[in-house]
């Protein structure tokens, strides 16, 4: 907000290696869609980095939810 940002991308690693998001990732996602309406700043992708690969939301189509 503080840089005028219209739309934001979040990431974050999983060090199990595991890349597959846990409920917790996917709560903490639509919390961030919702909160980021309300001063209309689109999500674009929650995307999480692991050893063994990598997850993207958006690319899941989970971002329309």
């Amino acid at each position: 907000m503080a840089k005028n940002a219209s739309a934001l991308i979040v990431a974050h690693n999983h060090p199990s290696g595991n890349p597959l998001p846990s409920a917790a990732d996917q709560e903490l996602t639509q919390i961030l869609l919702n909160a980021l309406q309300l001063v209309d700043i689109q999500l674009l992708d929650h995307c999480i980095v692991s050893g063994s690969g990598f997850f993207s939301f958006s690319g899941a189509g989970l971002m329309n939810k």
